[in-house]
């Protein structure tokens, strides 16, 4: 349990660290919105990352304080744009920023929010700025790029699991891929490490966002902070719905088809096409991939050099795919 009480005191010292970084600045029509959003909370992953990774590749956290900062700045900014493009009235039980206030202050928040995390991150670079700046620079690349991909699927009628993976880890796994990698830079990691670090991001980001689509189906309604089978009916092609697109015949392809040309289906039907993910397996061919990609988290993360940080990175991997929110 070393680890989960490491992570509880480095998340409390980076939640006293994102208080004080709005406190006491004007106009208080921009920073107030930028308070309220964090104040929502979150599972601040995303530093954490940059914390473990750092110290797994022998460095330590107080070199990448200023950084993990950055990232979770960043990770707002997804946040705020992404619920204005998904037309989102809710995140984590609160009004998302654009009902609370504005759509045009949700835009701004999300404007400063990127700004910061720049300034942010220039406070832990010496030597090597230019390229952990280019690091952190791709990542928000590829985080829009893979938003990009996420909105043309809901438009097309045939995405493939390939097609797939390409945008989650775009959209998801290249922002846990940049977190481990200026981690291990700042640390002023070799390459290899650095290397293992990204990969470590990477195939944890994949494994967390198959398990969010299993969640979607299978979690705790309650717990999960959403209503189960929303990803039907929003008609989002998940890894679930490719796979059971991919596999099923007769009338269950009928009724997949049925969610790709309605654009999804009615909260009352989502029982319906539960089963047909029961019928064709799919519940466990996402598990087995999810299994699959943490196994390969892991391998990469026990060639780090420091044995506290490498426990710190095994542990995370281990607890978000336990989870069931």
């Amino acid at each position: 349990m070393k680890s989960s009480r490491i992570y509880k005191r480095e998340i409390q010292k980076i939640e006293s660290k994102l208080t004080a970084f709005f406190s006491g600045k004007d106009p208080a029509s921009l920073y107030d919105p930028c308070k309220y959003l964090l104040e929502s909370g979150g599972k601040r992953i995303r530093p954490f990352l940059v914390l473990a990774s750092a110290k797994a590749a022998g460095g330590s956290f107080k070199q990448v304080y200023n950084a993990a900062l950055a990232v979770e700045l960043l990770h707002n900014f997804t946040l705020v744009h992404d619920d204005i493009m998904d037309n989102s009235d809710v995140r984590r039980g609160r009004p998302t920023l654009h009902i609370k206030y504005d759509q045009n202050t949700a835009i701004l928040a999300g404007d400063i929010f990127v700004t910061l995390s720049y300034e942010s991150i220039l406070k832990d670079c010496k030597a090597n700025a230019v390229k952990i700046l280019k690091t952190f620079t791709q990542g928000i690349i590829e985080v829009c790029e893979g938003q990009s991909l996420d909105k043309e699927f809901e438009l097309r009628d045939d995405v493939t699991i390939t097609e797939y993976k390409e945008m989650i880890y775009k959209k998801t796994a290249a922002l846990a891929v940049m977190c481990c990698s200026i981690g291990a830079q700042i640390a002023g990691a070799e390459y290899k490490h650095v290397r293992a670090a990204e990969m470590f991001g990477k195939y944890l980001g994949l494994a967390f966002q198959i398990q969010d689509d299993l969640l979607d189906i299978t979690g705790e309604e309650d717990k999960f902070g959403k209503k189960i089978g929303s990803d039907l009916v929003e008609g989002k092609k998940t890894f679930l719905f490719l796979k059971a697109f991919e596999k099923s015949r007769g009338n269950d392809k009928k009724l997949l088809l049925k969610i790709i040309k309605n654009k999804g289906i009615k909260f009352s039907d989502v029982d319906k096409y539960k089963e047909i993910y029961y019928r064709n397996n799919v519940i466990e061919d996402a598990k087995s991939e999810i299994i699959r990609y943490t196994k390969l988290a892991l391998k990469n993360a026990e060639s780090l050099p420091d044995y506290e940080g490498r426990q710190l990175m095994i542990w995370l991997a281990n607890a978000l795919i336990g989870r069931n929110k």
